[in-house]
């Protein structure tokens, strides 16, 4: 996506100016998603990663980021006293799946940027890593947690004779709302996941982006994995639907009208 924000919070006291400067700053870079016009529902767009060098993706975190407030790790002490019982049977699903993850403390930074009872997830079932670790609402987690289990990992088993190894993310929980608009970005709730590539077990990548005429196999796992992703996201925008998402699965689970879902 063209999603550059990454929530950062100052690690020293700066004077007052300086800081509102930077204040002014990060009001600004709010604003970093698309939407094209009323004829469509609104849509989040992410990070490009830029070119793919080798058999791994360019690093789509700033080289030296300023003190990321994230992950913010719950107290040992309270593990699930204030937690309300959905939340609880959420977590007993995700453990049923073979997630790997961890609670973080609450997320508010101000307006529709808050997670209630975040996650941290860095793994699914089968030994599959998520990289970097993704925070999440618990109910986005359980959904990337089934898709994988049940799509991505029997698609790759079936077109490749390999298992999945890594999944790389490039954009979870992140501060913003959609460019040009005033609505939240659904990244901005925990509840949207922008995939960059997959890697196998037997070393290789398979890079989102439109793969090339001939690219048989890796075609028909990607159009294989995108479209059974309307079973478990309301949202599912990829390569080929517009040059914002020419390099990566948008993912989220944004409740809309009717059930209405966006896959394109």
């Amino acid at each position: 996506m063209f999603e550059y924000e990454w929530l950062r919070r100052r690690t020293f006291r700066l004077p007052r100016f300086a800081g509102g400067v930077l204040a002014l700053g990060a009001l600004a870079a709010l604003y970093a998603c698309s939407a094209e016009s009323v004829l469509r529902p609104d849509v989040d767009v992410g990070v490009q990663t830029g070119a793919v060098q080798g058999a791994g993706l360019q690093n789509i975190v700033p080289a030296a980021p300023i003190a990321m407030s994230y992950p913010r790790l719950l107290p040992e002490t309270s593990p699930s006293t204030f937690m309300p019982a959905e939340e609880i049977a959420c977590r007993r699903e995700l453990q049923r799946l073979g997630v790997s993850y961890r609670d973080l403390a609450p997320i508010d930074d101000g307006g529709e940027c808050r997670i209630d009872h975040p996650v941290e997830v860095s793994g699914f079932s089968g030994g599959i890593k998520l990289s970097p670790p993704a925070t999440l609402t618990c109910a986005m987690a359980v959904a990337v947690a089934r898709w994988t289990k049940n799509e991505l990992a029997p698609a790759a088993r079936m077109r490749y004779l390999s298992g999945v190894n890594t999944i790389r993310q490039g954009s979870s929980y992140s501060c913003r709302r959609i460019r040009g608009t005033s609505v939240a970005s659904e990244h901005s709730k925990g509840n949207a996941l922008d995939i960059m590539s997959i890697k196998l077990d037997n070393g290789r990548e398979i890079d989102v982006r439109r793969p090339g005429f001939f690219a048989f196999r890796q075609r028909g796992l990607l159009n294989t994995v995108r479209a059974e992703g309307c079973d478990y996201f309301t949202t599912v925008l990829g390569p080929g639907y517009d040059a914002d998402h020419k390099d990566h699965f948008h993912f989220d689970i944004k409740n809309r009208r009717n059930g209405y879902r966006a896959c394109r």
